[in-house]
């Protein structure tokens, strides 16, 4: 790249965009969503299930990847569950 091109951002080839997010092109990996908890709700209890799947749907909403202690308390006492 000459100095004319760097100084000039209209001048710049535009790279075509690339997202590193989802599997490359042809490829059959399966990936599986990242969780704070745990990769799976398999073994849990019912009440833990529900807690979990709406810690989910916090996140989904909220666009989070990870919540913090005072957003997981907003999603137990959204359930109901008081001291």
């Amino acid at each position: 790249m000459t100095e004319a091109t760097m100084s000039n951002p209209a001048l710049q080839e535009s790279q075509p965009f690339v997202d590193r997010r989802s599997n490359a092109p042809g490829s059959s990996e399966v990936t599986r969503e990242r969780r704070q908890f745990s990769n799976s709700h398999e073994g849990l209890s019912p009440d833990a299930l529900e807690l979990a799947q709406a810690i989910d749907s916090y996140k989904l909403r909220h666009r989070r990847r990870f919540i913090t202690f005072e957003e997981m308390y907003q999603v137990i006492t959204s359930l109901g569950y008081h001291k």
